[in-house]
This record gives structure tokens, sequence and C-alpha cells, in this order.
């Protein structure tokens, strides 16, 4: 029974969508880290994506009006910092999400360049790689503003944590 409800937790809680970044949810972003069920009451944990995240509050509360609607009453959010998010968390439908939507998805882990020198991020809107990071502040914190020099549009790119 408890796995039903688990179940049922997760479903409404993987739906709730990221505030800034309306087209990922919490789980496409890798936010949404884990659900359990003691003693019938649900506890939802979620990381932000990086300390200070001012969408963690209303990310809370949508998970639990999510649940709420789902008919789980008297459940709870936890927030988890440890171990801290990374982008390596995104899923695989987020990035195409995101480029999808005008956003450069961070590079992997296994496949980032030294921090400092030249960079090649893909833009999302003509797939070139000539581009030049105009400035380390995007749209919001978690994101640098980048222009493509091939098409010329300006982009966001989500950066790696």
């Amino acid at each position: 029974m408890s796995g039903d409800l688990r179940a049922r937790a997760w479903q409404a809680a993987s739906g709730v969508v990221d505030p800034e970044i309306p087209v990922l949810t919490i789980a496409d972003l890798g936010v949404l880290r884990d659900v359990v069920v003691a003693d019938g009451t649900v506890t939802v944990r979620i990381t932000p994506t990086y300390s200070g995240c001012p969408a963690m509050s209303m990310i809370a509360l949508d998970v639990e009006t999510a649940l709420a609607k789902a008919g789980i009453v008297g459940a709870r959010v936890e927030t988890v910092l440890a171990p801290a998010w990374t982008t390596d968390w995104l899923s695989e439908a987020g990035r195409e999400k995101l480029r999808a939507y005008g956003i450069a998805p961070p590079e992997k882990a296994a496949g980032r360049r030294a921090l400092f020198g030249e960079r090649h991020i893909a833009c999302p809107h003509c797939g070139a790689t000539d581009t030049r990071e105009i400035a380390p502040f995007g749209s919001t914190s978690c994101k640098a503003l980048w222009q493509c020099r091939a098409c010329g549009e300006p982009f966001d790119y989500f950066k790696c944590h």
C-alpha cells in the first residue's frame, strides 16, 4: 500500500514545473530527489539548484498543492542540501526541452572543458558552435548570456554546477 502512495506522490510532485524555466519539471531538473512514505506520511525531498535559489519556496508550495490535488494530505516537503545539486542531474528530456526553449543546456561533466579558456557552446537556435559569452549572468542567476556569431542570436546558457 505504501508503494502505491509513494508512486502517486512521485507522479504528482514530478509534474511540478520550475517557476523560472516553465518548460522543465522539477523531475527534469533533478530537483525532485526522493519521495518517502513513513507511517502513512509522505515526505517529498527536493534539492535546490544552488543555495539561495529564490524559486525553492515556490517549488515547495507547488509540490504541496500538487499533492493535495492528488488527494495526499498532510504531506511534507523537505529541502535536502547534500549532496549538492549538479547539472549532471538534468534528464536527457530536460536537456532537449531547454534546447527547444532556446536555452543551451549545460555540458555533462565528462565533456566539460577547463573553467577558463575557450568554450564552444552550441547555439540552441542554429546549432553553430562559434559562440561567445556576453555576460556571466543571464535572465536568472543560474544562466549566462551568450551570443552566436553565426546567426547573431543571443541565448541563455544554463551554467554548469
